[in-house]
């Protein structure tokens, strides 16, 4: 299951190691059962439930919490859907409260047709939740200054988008992530906008701790098929962020040697 490579260490969240880098979630599959198996495929071991939208009794076949083993996957609790910070924080406590954990992916919308973040609520939220006990991911633009906020108000990891909610339009824009990546201690979890694979190993290249996506699994046409490519795609582009690309040039260079040619 695990994707840590050669010479690279697990990636560490609020002192618990986790060997993929690959963060999952649950909404939108057309079964349960395709649900399960996307997520296998993509060797995932944190998957993300949004409390607001499950049914948090585990007993029920129909609902997605009996399909995910507690002691096979870590559950990440995620407010979804909530537009102010006293939602987040009131759905927060009720999943920590149904039994799932005191960790939590802090979502605040802020726009309805965008899906961004309201980040001032989110930092309110967030300090809020850290008081309480909490171990905060907060979802957030792809704004340093925000991120960095956001880690002083004790979050244990930063998660900024890529691009909007479900838009699959890949990484919008890379400088940003890499600065917020230079200048927080704290992990660095891109959530948000990956579309394919190749969105993946890109965002990966960035030097970034990890990748969290689940339309881009669960709408596309293949998601056990995608969730195996993305599975390869964030293991590859961490390989090639850690390998250390070329220097990109505006002119040719021989791939031979000039000196020694025969004549």
């Amino acid at each position: 299951m695990g994707s840590a490579t050669c010479g690279d260490s697990a990636l560490v969240i609020a002192d618990r190691p986790f060997e993929s880098r690959l963060i999952v979630g649950t909404g939108k599959y057309r079964t349960n059962s395709e649900m399960f198996r996307a997520i296998l495929a993509s060797g995932a071991e944190m998957v993300t439930v949004a409390v607001r939208r499950v049914d948090l009794d585990r007993s029920k076949e129909e609902g997605i919490l009996y399909h995910l083993d507690p002691a096979q996957f870590f559950l990440l609790p995620n407010t979804a859907g909530c537009y102010t910070a006293a939602d987040a924080v009131r759905y927060a406590r009720l999943g920590r409260a149904a039994g799932l954990n005191d960790w939590v992916k802090l979502e605040v919308i802020g726009d309805q047709r965008t899906l961004l973040p309201d980040t001032g609520a989110t930092l309110e939220a967030a300090r809020e939740l850290v008081a309480d006990g909490f171990q905060v991911l907060a979802y957030t633009n792809d704004d340093l200054i925000t991120a960095l906020r956001l880690e002083d108000a004790g979050c244990a990891a930063v998660m900024p988008l890529a691009s909007p909610i479900g838009s699959g339009l890949g990484l919008v824009n890379p400088y940003y992530i890499r600065e917020i990546k230079r200048r927080l201690a704290v992990p660095v979890i891109v959530d948000a906008g990956v579309g394919t694979a190749s969105d993946a190993c890109l965002t990966m290249e960035q030097g970034v701790d990890g990748v969290l996506m689940n339309t881009a699994l669960a709408d596309a046409e293949n998601p056990v098929g995608m969730a195996g490519a993305m599975r390869l795609a964030v293991r590859a582009g961490r390989e090639a962020y850690l390998a250390g690309r070329m220097a990109a040039r505006e002119i040719a260079v021989p791939s031979s040697p000039a000196s020694g040619m025969l004549e």
